[in-house]
Protein backbone atom coordinates (compact mmCIF):
# COMPACT_ATOMS: atom_id res chain seq x y z
CA UNK A 1 0.00 0.00 0.00
CA UNK A 2 1.16 3.52 -0.82
CA UNK A 3 -0.88 5.95 1.26
CA UNK A 4 -1.31 9.40 -0.29
CA UNK A 5 -1.02 11.74 2.68
CA UNK A 6 -0.59 15.39 3.61
CA UNK A 7 1.64 17.09 6.20
CA UNK A 8 -0.89 17.96 8.89
CA UNK A 9 0.47 15.43 11.39
CA UNK A 10 3.46 17.62 12.26
CA UNK A 11 1.34 20.49 13.56
CA UNK A 12 2.82 23.99 13.93
CA UNK A 13 6.53 24.12 13.09
CA UNK A 14 9.02 26.91 12.50
CA UNK A 15 11.57 24.89 10.49
CA UNK A 16 11.35 22.83 7.29
CA UNK A 17 9.30 19.69 7.73
CA UNK A 18 11.18 16.39 7.80
CA UNK A 19 9.89 12.84 8.06
CA UNK A 20 11.49 12.29 11.47
CA UNK A 21 9.47 15.01 13.24
CA UNK A 22 7.28 13.79 16.11
CA UNK A 23 3.56 13.42 15.54
CA UNK A 24 1.32 16.12 16.94
CA UNK A 25 -1.82 16.07 19.07
CA UNK A 26 -2.65 19.63 18.02
CA UNK A 27 -6.11 20.41 16.62
CA UNK A 28 -8.67 18.08 15.09
CA UNK A 29 -7.34 17.55 11.57
CA UNK A 30 -3.66 17.28 12.52
CA UNK A 31 -4.47 14.89 15.38
CA UNK A 32 -6.49 12.66 13.06
CA UNK A 33 -3.60 12.47 10.60
CA UNK A 34 -1.25 11.64 13.46
CA UNK A 35 -3.59 8.88 14.66
CA UNK A 36 -3.77 7.40 11.15
CA UNK A 37 0.02 7.45 10.99
CA UNK A 38 0.30 5.57 14.28
CA UNK A 39 -2.13 2.95 12.96
CA UNK A 40 -0.15 2.13 9.83
CA UNK A 41 3.14 2.27 11.68
CA UNK A 42 1.78 -0.32 14.12
CA UNK A 43 0.80 -2.56 11.20
CA UNK A 44 4.07 -2.41 9.26
CA UNK A 45 5.03 -5.89 10.38
CA UNK A 46 1.90 -7.26 8.70
CA UNK A 47 1.37 -4.88 5.78
CA UNK A 48 3.79 -3.62 3.12
CA UNK A 49 2.92 0.04 3.61
CA UNK A 50 4.50 3.41 2.83
CA UNK A 51 3.16 6.96 3.11
CA UNK A 52 3.88 9.65 0.53
CA UNK A 53 3.27 13.07 2.05
CA UNK A 54 2.90 16.23 0.02
CA UNK A 55 2.41 19.94 0.53
CA UNK A 56 -0.68 21.85 -0.63
CA UNK A 57 -1.29 20.82 -4.20
CA UNK A 58 -2.09 22.42 -7.55
CA UNK A 59 -2.42 21.13 -11.07
CA UNK A 60 -4.63 20.69 -14.14
CA UNK A 61 -8.29 20.48 -13.17
CA UNK A 62 -7.48 20.75 -9.46
CA UNK A 63 -10.21 22.89 -7.88
CA UNK A 64 -10.42 21.93 -4.20
CA UNK A 65 -7.18 23.61 -3.20
CA UNK A 66 -5.86 27.01 -2.12
CA UNK A 67 -4.69 27.63 -5.68
CA UNK A 68 -7.76 26.00 -7.22
CA UNK A 69 -11.23 27.38 -7.91
CA UNK A 70 -10.69 30.84 -6.45
CA UNK A 71 -7.10 31.27 -7.63
CA UNK A 72 -5.78 29.72 -10.86
CA UNK A 73 -9.24 28.78 -12.16
CA UNK A 74 -10.64 32.24 -11.46
CA UNK A 75 -7.70 33.91 -13.19
CA UNK A 76 -8.01 31.64 -16.23
CA UNK A 77 -11.69 32.56 -16.55
CA UNK A 78 -11.11 36.31 -16.43
CA UNK A 79 -11.99 36.81 -12.77
CA UNK A 80 -9.98 38.30 -9.92
CA UNK A 81 -8.33 35.51 -7.88
CA UNK A 82 -8.93 35.48 -4.14
CA UNK A 83 -6.76 33.95 -1.43
CA UNK A 84 -7.80 33.02 2.09
CA UNK A 85 -4.20 33.21 3.22
CA UNK A 86 -1.35 35.76 3.09
CA UNK A 87 -0.08 36.18 -0.48
CA UNK A 88 3.54 36.96 0.36
CA UNK A 89 4.50 34.17 2.77
CA UNK A 90 6.84 31.56 1.25
CA UNK A 91 4.97 28.29 0.85
CA UNK A 92 5.74 24.97 -0.81
CA UNK A 93 3.24 23.54 -3.31
CA UNK A 94 3.11 20.06 -4.85
CA UNK A 95 2.16 19.46 -8.47
CA UNK A 96 -0.52 16.76 -8.73
CA UNK A 97 1.10 14.89 -11.67
CA UNK A 98 4.32 14.80 -9.62
CA UNK A 99 2.34 13.19 -6.81
CA UNK A 100 1.25 10.47 -9.25
CA UNK A 101 4.86 9.96 -10.37
CA UNK A 102 5.92 9.68 -6.75
CA UNK A 103 3.30 7.04 -6.00
CA UNK A 104 4.43 4.96 -8.99
CA UNK A 105 8.07 5.28 -7.90
CA UNK A 106 7.20 3.90 -4.47
CA UNK A 107 4.98 1.12 -5.83
CA UNK A 108 7.90 -0.03 -7.98
CA UNK A 109 10.43 0.26 -5.15
CA UNK A 110 11.97 -2.69 -3.28
CA UNK A 111 10.79 -3.68 0.18
CA UNK A 112 13.22 -1.45 2.05
CA UNK A 113 11.34 1.65 0.83
CA UNK A 114 8.27 0.54 2.80
CA UNK A 115 7.46 0.84 6.49
CA UNK A 116 8.24 4.56 6.42
CA UNK A 117 7.03 7.98 5.29
CA UNK A 118 8.41 10.01 2.40
CA UNK A 119 8.03 13.65 1.40
CA UNK A 120 7.30 14.51 -2.21
CA UNK A 121 9.79 17.01 -3.70
CA UNK A 122 8.46 20.39 -4.83
CA UNK A 123 9.69 23.02 -7.21
CA UNK A 124 11.73 25.75 -5.42
CA UNK A 125 9.69 27.61 -2.80
CA UNK A 126 7.61 30.57 -3.95
CA UNK A 127 4.89 32.79 -2.53
CA UNK A 128 1.26 32.49 -3.66
CA UNK A 129 1.50 35.96 -5.20
CA UNK A 130 4.56 34.98 -7.24
CA UNK A 131 2.81 31.86 -8.54
CA UNK A 132 -0.30 33.80 -9.48
CA UNK A 133 1.92 36.34 -11.24
CA UNK A 134 3.44 33.51 -13.28
CA UNK A 135 -0.07 32.31 -14.09
CA UNK A 136 -1.13 35.78 -15.21
CA UNK A 137 2.00 36.13 -17.35
CA UNK A 138 1.33 32.75 -18.97
CA UNK A 139 -2.02 33.96 -20.32
CA UNK A 140 -0.98 37.54 -20.97
CA UNK A 141 -3.10 39.36 -18.40
CA UNK A 142 -2.37 41.80 -15.62
CA UNK A 143 -2.60 40.29 -12.15
CA UNK A 144 -5.21 41.69 -9.80
CA UNK A 145 -5.46 39.88 -6.49
CA UNK A 146 -7.69 39.85 -3.44
CA UNK A 147 -6.31 38.36 -0.23
CA UNK A 148 -8.44 38.25 2.90
CA UNK A 149 -6.70 39.07 6.20
CA UNK A 150 -7.04 36.53 8.99
CA UNK A 151 -9.69 38.58 10.80
CA UNK A 152 -11.86 38.62 7.67
CA UNK A 153 -11.48 34.86 7.25
CA UNK A 154 -12.55 34.42 10.88
CA UNK A 155 -15.62 36.57 10.27
CA UNK A 156 -16.50 34.65 7.11
CA UNK A 157 -16.11 31.44 9.08
CA UNK A 158 -19.04 32.43 11.27
CA UNK A 159 -21.27 31.80 8.27
CA UNK A 160 -19.33 29.25 6.19
CA UNK A 161 -18.42 25.99 8.01
CA UNK A 162 -15.69 25.03 5.53
CA UNK A 163 -13.96 28.37 6.08
CA UNK A 164 -14.36 28.04 9.85
CA UNK A 165 -12.23 24.88 9.73
CA UNK A 166 -9.30 26.84 8.31
CA UNK A 167 -8.59 28.50 11.65
CA UNK A 168 -6.91 25.51 13.25
CA UNK A 169 -4.76 25.09 10.12
CA UNK A 170 -3.50 28.67 10.20
CA UNK A 171 -0.04 27.47 11.14
CA UNK A 172 0.39 26.52 7.48
CA UNK A 173 -0.03 30.13 6.39
CA UNK A 174 1.09 32.46 9.20
CA UNK A 175 4.76 31.58 8.67
CA UNK A 176 6.95 30.14 5.89
CA UNK A 177 5.77 26.59 5.20
CA UNK A 178 8.70 24.57 3.88
CA UNK A 179 9.14 20.87 3.13
CA UNK A 180 12.42 18.97 3.23
CA UNK A 181 12.07 16.22 0.61
CA UNK A 182 15.75 15.43 0.20
CA UNK A 183 15.28 11.80 1.25
CA UNK A 184 12.89 11.02 -1.60
CA UNK A 185 14.78 13.12 -4.16
CA UNK A 186 18.03 11.31 -3.42
CA UNK A 187 16.57 7.80 -3.28
CA UNK A 188 14.53 8.07 -6.49
CA UNK A 189 16.53 10.71 -8.41
CA UNK A 190 13.28 12.64 -8.54
CA UNK A 191 13.11 16.08 -10.17
CA UNK A 192 9.88 18.03 -9.55
CA UNK A 193 8.11 19.78 -12.42
CA UNK A 194 9.15 23.46 -12.67
CA UNK A 195 6.41 25.94 -11.82
CA UNK A 196 6.59 27.47 -15.28
CA UNK A 197 5.60 24.15 -16.82
CA UNK A 198 3.08 23.12 -14.18
CA UNK A 199 1.31 26.48 -14.05
CA UNK A 200 1.05 26.69 -17.84
CA UNK A 201 -0.58 23.24 -17.96
CA UNK A 202 -2.89 24.15 -15.09
CA UNK A 203 -4.03 27.38 -16.72
CA UNK A 204 -4.68 25.61 -20.04
CA UNK A 205 -6.90 23.10 -18.25
CA UNK A 206 -9.05 25.82 -16.73
CA UNK A 207 -9.42 27.71 -20.00
CA UNK A 208 -10.88 24.69 -21.82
Amino acid sequence: VVFVDNLYMYGPQSVPLVETMPLTDYGAKPAVRAALTRQWQAATGKVRFAALRAADFYGPGTTNAHLGTFAFAALARGKVPMLLDPPDTPHDFAYVPDFARGVVALLDAPDDAFGQAWHLPNAPTQTPRALLQQAADSIGVRLKLRALPFWAVDTLGLFVPDVRELKEMRFQWDRPYLVDASKFAKRFSFTPTPFAEGIAATMRSFKL
